[in-house]
């Protein structure tokens, strides 16, 4: 995996401008922020993102690979200042899931979700090593 960072672009901060991967591609659907029992976990925005990025990081890790294959993530929210009010605690949950690991990123404001309760949805993308599953 080669990170891609033109030199006239600023820094990005928590996501990186592009990656190059060799490897299996994994799609991952859009995760909400439900449990096994497919019941959203918190009217918390902060735990709802976290949630749905757990969510992610269990069909890479069933798919045989680890949050480092993670290549793109497209988050949708349905309130951005809901988003910017809790991006101390994402950022906190996010380094003690994926460490310092800053895929491709985008985030998009949508009208609401299909689940009523979800306010964030994450799908993503991942670049498995070719023995995985």
């Amino acid at each position: 995996m080669r990170f891609v960072q033109p030199s006239s672009f600023p820094k990005p901060r928590g996501y990186t401008n592009g990656i190059i991967s060799e490897g299996k591609s994994l799609h991952i659907s859009g995760q909400i922020a439900w449990d096994n029992d497919a019941h959203i976990v918190s009217d918390d925005f902060a735990m709802q993102f976290l949630k749905a990025l757990d969510n992610v990081i269990a069909v890479v890790r069933a798919a045989g690979g680890g949050t480092e294959h993670i290549v793109k993530l497209l988050v949708f929210v349905t309130d951005l200042d809901k988003y910017r009010n809790a991006t101390k605690v994402i950022g906190e949950g996010w380094r003690e899931r994926m460490g310092k690991h800053y895929p491709a990123m985008s985030l998009v404001k949508v009208a609401g979700l299909l689940e009523p309760r979800a306010m964030v949805e994450i799908e993503g993308v991942a670049t498995l090593p070719k023995e995985s599953v």
